[in-house]
């Protein structure tokens, strides 16, 4: 056993409540672990990183071609929207996404809460401002979550039309009966299939691959539409006019973010291999041959035509049509299925972090990452078969597509600004040459896409805006409980110095009790309402406290703290387990790792322990700490959370719920 871990378990000397975070750079900097080859972890990262931007050819240019800049056909427009394209994906993608934003990361995890943590773990100006803008990032995740299903199935259902006309009105049921199936089987997790995602997506690839390569062959004129100077003249021909398509050329970058919110479980380097080697060199093609298209049909896009305007089917030639619509829906299905997981993973994080009441949460897996969360996904759900049923078709859905997106895009770029300049001191001229290209793009993508407010793009702010209110809400009340929950439980080395000297003694049940408690320096409700009621106390006493850590994992070293406080007759050993935001919160699997590291004493029994909780209820006052409204979100919010048994893996058996009230 190492000689830097205490190998007994009372001989940790240090106050539990305040051990710290790891802060040497060694761990600060600590990455993914690869768990398998670099291919194979690309190949994964095909099915999980790449749906969204992988599925985003079915409707860009669809959507795009129906701005008024690009009804009227010229090479020029159609050049112009392809450069547009190319060097959307190369700055956000490319240079920002696999090139610098994937530097940044919390112990190898990624994604906006990610940086949100950092801010807030390396002291950065203005963190509050910044740490709120996160969690607006990642509400504005979950308005992304409920658009990314409905668009990439309709467009792949949408097939139908294109190559049996007959059915075109069996378009938005099929959508809705693969989205409701979706939802569904979400419960039983996707752990059997999974190993599936990559290899379809693959093939996904190598389809859109070969669909655009012919087009391009007999039209390579459409190769010079990569240089920049078509989308400069571009806006030079139509001026705003051009500025207003950004909305349908952001189509092609949606799903970016998910590169870095998966670096966690894939790392950098196969990310970028999946990207560099297949992902952008197969959509691309794929732009191409549908701009190539859309030259030699001037007149399909027009007016009078776009009604069934879908340049992606009409490239398949016909008889791939059918299997190409089959394998559309599959990779729209595995897009839907990595942003579902996604929000999964985001709603966890939230409450891990404090910003969300206890959820409930379904392992549906071994593996890791495998989770469900039930309110979640029915709000997900109910949220998706909507839009279908009220949009009926992508172009609608376009419309409400890329706020999210976008404001995500800038968010992200203003918190990595700021951590890179906290964490590794890039001089301030540098930072202020990456704002000026990233923000550029991003800003322009996220001003032409709120100049469709009135036509959807409302949807995920409202979306955005709400689910901050509740995040931030859910943050506030639990301090202002917490306070007064602290005031009301009083010091606990008084209290144990009163046991000690109580007259009649306090009996001494065999057994052992485990409570627990934010902290080891005050009574746990639960304790206190066991000795009032029963005038007794269990022989061995334990008070566990949960420190959340703003980090993905921490490491089994740092894990526990186990102190001993209190008289010689009233010992009570405080155990603190340092837990990260997916890390497991079972009280019992914890309780029995300590045991076996050594913190705990080997013949401690666990195994037939009892568990008390403090079940406070919550009563509103007439405090003016938050605002009425917010404190009734607050309480209805705190009586449907989940139920801390079930939250902490604690026996149903052998726990006790004790009543207590605190006010707000």
């Amino acid at each position: 056993m190492p000689q830097s871990r205490p190998s007994r378990w009372e001989a940790e000397d240090h106050d539990a409540d305040e051990a710290s975070e790891p802060t040497d750079e060694e761990e600060a900097q600590h990455d993914v672990v690869a768990h398998a080859g670099r291919a194979v972890l690309a190949l994964g990262a095909l099915g999980v990183v790449y749906g969204d931007i992988g599925t985003s050819p079915l409707y860009a240019e669809q959507v795009t071609f129906g701005f008024h800049a690009t009804r009227h056909i010229t090479p020029v427009g159609v050049y112009g929207i392809v450069s547009l394209i190319f060097w959307s994906l190369a700055i956000v993608v490319s240079v920002k996404y696999a090139g610098f934003i994937m530097r940044a990361h919390n112990r190898g995890d990624g994604g906006i809460m990610a940086l949100a943590a950092l801010v807030r773990r390396n002291r950065v100006a203005h963190a509050t401002l910044l740490v709120t803008l996160g969690i607006f990032g990642a509400s504005l995740f979950f308005g992304d979550g409920m658009i990314t299903p409905a668009i990439s199935v309709l467009s792949a259902v949408s097939g139908l039309s294109v190559a049996t006309p007959g059915v075109t009105h069996l378009i938005v049921p099929i959508s809705i009966v693969i989205l409701v199936g979706l939802f569904a089987i979400q419960r039983r997790g996707t752990g059997t299939v999974g190993w599936l995602f990559g290899p379809v997506t693959l093939v996904w690839f190598a389809s859109i691959a070969a669909i655009g390569l012919p087009e391009v062959v007999s039209h390579p004129g459409v190769l010079q539409a990569l240089s920049p100077t078509w989308g400069a003249r571009f806006f030079l021909d139509h001026g705003f006019e051009a500025f207003l398509t950004l909305g349908g050329v952001v189509l092609c970058v949606t799903g970016a973010e998910a590169l870095y919110a998966d670096r966690g479980h894939f790392g950098p380097a196969p990310i970028r291999l999946a990207w560099f080697a297949v992902v952008w060199p197969a959509v691309m093609l794929n732009y191409m041959g549908q701009a190539a298209w859309i030259l030699d049909h001037p007149h399909a896009a027009a007016p009078g035509h776009y009604s069934t305007f879908n340049p992606f089917f009409s490239v398949v030639p016909s008889w791939f049509q059918l299997p190409e619509v089959v394998l559309a829906t599959a990779a729209t299905v595995i897009a839907s299925q990595a942003v579902i997981s996604g929000s999964y993973t985001v709603a966890r994080q939230a409450m891990q972090l404090g910003y969300l009441p206890r959820l409930k949460v379904v392992h549906t897996s071994e593996m890791e990452g495998q989770i469900y969360v039930p309110i979640i996904n029915w709000i997900l759900g109910a949220g998706v078969l909507a839009l279908v049923l009220i949009f009926r078709n992508s172009n609608g859905l376009a419309n409400a597509y890329g706020v999210a997106v976008t404001g995500t895009f800038v968010l992200n770029t203003v918190l990595f600004l700021s951590v890179a300049r906290a964490m590794w001191h890039t001089p301030r001229w540098r930072l202020a040459l990456l704002g000026a290209l990233f923000l550029t793009v991003e800003l322009a993508f996220f001003l032409a896409n709120i100049a469709k407010l009135f036509h959807g793009a409302w949807l995920p702010l409202a979306v955005g805006l709400a689910c901050s209110a509740v995040m931030l809400t859910w943050r506030s009340g639990q301090v202002i409980v917490s306070r007064n929950r602290i005031e009301q439980e009083g010091d606990l080395d008084a209290f144990l110095e009163a046991l000690a000297g109580a007259r009649p003694a306090i009996v001494r049940v065999p057994g052992t009790a485990v409570f627990l408690n934010p902290t080891g320096s005050t009574t746990p409700l639960a304790l206190r309402s066991l000795v009032e009621h029963t005038h007794s106390v269990p022989d061995r006493l334990l008070i566990v406290s949960i420190v959340s850590r703003s980090v993905p994992h921490v490491p089994r070293d740092r894990l526990f703290s186990v102190k001993r406080i209190g008289p010689g007759r009233c010992p009570v050993l405080h155990v603190v387990v340092r837990s990260g935001y997916r890390d497991t919160t079972s009280i019992p699997v914890l309780l029995q790792l300590a045991r076996k590291l050594g913190y705990l004493e080997r013949n401690l029994d666990l195994e037939g322990a009892s568990y008390f909780i403090s079940r406070m209820t919550i009563t509103e006052s007439n405090t003016r700490e938050m605002a009425r409204w917010r404190k009734k979100l607050f309480l209805l919010m705190a009586r449907n959370a989940a139920s801390p048994i079930e939250h902490f893996g604690l026996p149903v058996e052998r726990t006790v719920l004790m009543g207590s009230q605190v006010s707000l």
